[in-house]
């Protein structure tokens, strides 16, 4: 990008799919501390360098990169980011996405590595950590889940984010869910790990989304869980 100002620091951080978010946290984190006012954030991934051909969970990754200008602003009603959640579980599940041979024995070359999981047991652990994180997350920020517009979780799979949402409702005793409250995307963008947040959110924005609007004042959370693993999630006022 040619920035040649020293102060300008440029880092990335190695999270999984919650990478983007993870640095929009950071970001908020420098800009309440003072030490920087405005920031870029990226969240690119080529997961088509890394997906065995031969291995089925490999239809849904793709390709896909989103950014966002986070700054500074004075209001005297809060807005923004209203408060966030991380968790890690590296401990007990890092495992659970690792890089291995071609499940192809014969493939062409032996050395390259491909990223691998345990589907059945990821779906699992999401449904049972990513709604208590959001949970927690929505009541540090104050906001009841009745009033949050969106819910904008990673695209990794349209079947188990129905039920995150679905156990997330349930945890406020809430069995009759919003219509068109979770946009998805990946019916047609696939799973494209730190992109899919940055651009489903500018997807809604920009109307691209059938059915989908956010207006100023909304409360939105996004929430992500990937490699580590790692779940982050965020609530956000327009």
């Amino acid at each position: 990008m040619k920035i040649n100002n020293p102060n300008a620091v440029a880092y990335d951080i190695t999270f999984g799919c919650p990478g983007w978010l993870q640095a929009v946290i950071q970001a908020d984190y420098f800009i309440k501390s003072g030490d920087a006012k405005k920031i870029l954030v990226i969240g690119a991934e080529t997961l088509s360098r890394i997906s065995d051909p031969h291995d089925r969970d490999s239809m849904l990754y793709a390709d896909g990169a989103g950014a966002v200008v986070i700054e500074a602003r004075d209001s005297e009603t809060p807005i923004g980011i209203l408060a966030h959640k991380t968790r890690s579980d590296t401990f007990a599940y890092s495992q659970m996405l690792h890089m291995n041979k071609s499940f192809n024995p014969g493939y062409k070359s032996q050395n390259q590595l491909f990223l691998k999981m345990n589907g059945r047991r990821l779906y699992q652990y999401a449904l049972e950590t990513v709604p208590q994180a959001i949970k927690e997350c929505l009541e540090k920020s104050g906001i009841h889940l009745q009033d949050v517009s969106k819910v904008l979780i990673h695209q990794a799979n349209g079947k188990m984010d129905d039920a995150i949402l679905k156990r997330l409702f349930g945890l406020y005793n809430i069995f009759d869910i919003p219509e068109n409250v979770m946009p998805m995307s990946i019916s047609w963008l696939g799973n494209t790990s730190v992109a899919t947040l940055p651009t489903l959110f500018d997807l809604i924005l920009k109307d691209k989304l059938e059915l989908q609007k956010i207006n100023m004042g909304d409360n939105l959370v996004f929430a992500s869980v990937g490699a580590g693993m790692n779940i982050n999630a965020l609530v956000y006022r327009m």
